[in-house]
């Protein structure tokens, strides 16, 4: 889901290296629902570096398939892009950041 989110970062001239920094972007450039991208990172954190938790193969399955979900929107997202969409989300996070 990461990779695709810096996907359509680099796609309209935006580099962030920041995993939440990206996340937040999402929102506030492009209007697009950040929740599944924060709750998938959540979660990765949680599974990757904890010890005390329990999962099921209907757990892993939901997950899977979100993030497919959202891959596939956020692709669709990107291929429709025209150069004025680049350059006015470009301004809107030069705006955002304050340059």
């Amino acid at each position: 889901m990461y990779h695709v989110l810096t996907a359509l970062l680099f796609r309209t001239g935006i580099k962030s290296e920041n995993h939440s920094a990206s996340i937040i972007l999402l929102k506030r450039v492009f209007g697009i629902d950040n929740s599944e991208i924060s709750y998938s990172k959540k979660e990765r954190v949680d599974k990757q570096y904890y010890v005390d938790f329990k999962i099921t193969r209907a757990e892993v399955n939901d997950a899977v398939k979100k993030a497919e979900e959202f891959n596939s929107r956020l692709t669709d997202f990107i291929s429709r892009l025209t150069n004025e969409d680049k350059k006015a989300y470009r301004k809107k996070f030069r705006e955002i950041i304050g340059i």
